[in-house]
């Protein structure tokens, strides 16, 4: 079991590592990328990676606010599916309304990797072979579809 600041900083160490072997990797539309905290440029749409000691996920999350603008959002990405998934080459998960630990309503389009522990550095080839090809299929699935989220 690690202490709270050798978990931060292995996590970090591992945040450093993937944002340094990403830095050369240009977006769909050839502009350098900040692939950790990637900027949708549209309001409460986040692309999101998150690992801890069980698992790691990549996710597009819709938090806005409003339940029923979430859900139209939600549905604005279902009628984007087909191009979505020949993107990302595989199918992910979908949920509608779900909340968070601290109560906040989101809903999500994502994929996990299980058994996966980002305190083990011996799994970090792993998150970055799971991370890697995801992020940039976002991107690009993003170049594509993000001017009928901006209206």
């Amino acid at each position: 079991m690690y202490s709270k600041d050798q978990a931060s900083q292995l996590k970090q160490a591992f945040w450093t590592a993937f944002g340094q072997y990403m830095g050369p990797v240009m977006s769909a539309d050839g502009l350098r990328t900040n692939w950790i905290n990637y900027k949708t440029g549209v309001k409460h749409i986040y692309f999101k990676m998150q690992a801890d000691n069980k698992l790691a996920s990549i996710a597009i999350e819709i938090s806005h606010p409003d339940a029923e603008l979430q859900e139209l959002f939600f549905e604005q990405f279902t009628t984007y599916k087909t191009l979505l998934y020949s993107t990302l080459e595989e199918e992910w998960e979908w949920q509608l309304h779900t909340t968070d630990e601290y109560g906040k309503t989101f809903s999500r389009i994502y994929m996990e990797l299980k058994p996966v522990s980002i305190f083990q550095r011996g799994d970090w080839p792993k998150l970055i072979s799971f991370f890697k090809p995801r992020v940039i299929a976002l991107d690009e699935f993003w170049s594509n579809a993000k001017y009928a989220f901006e209206a």
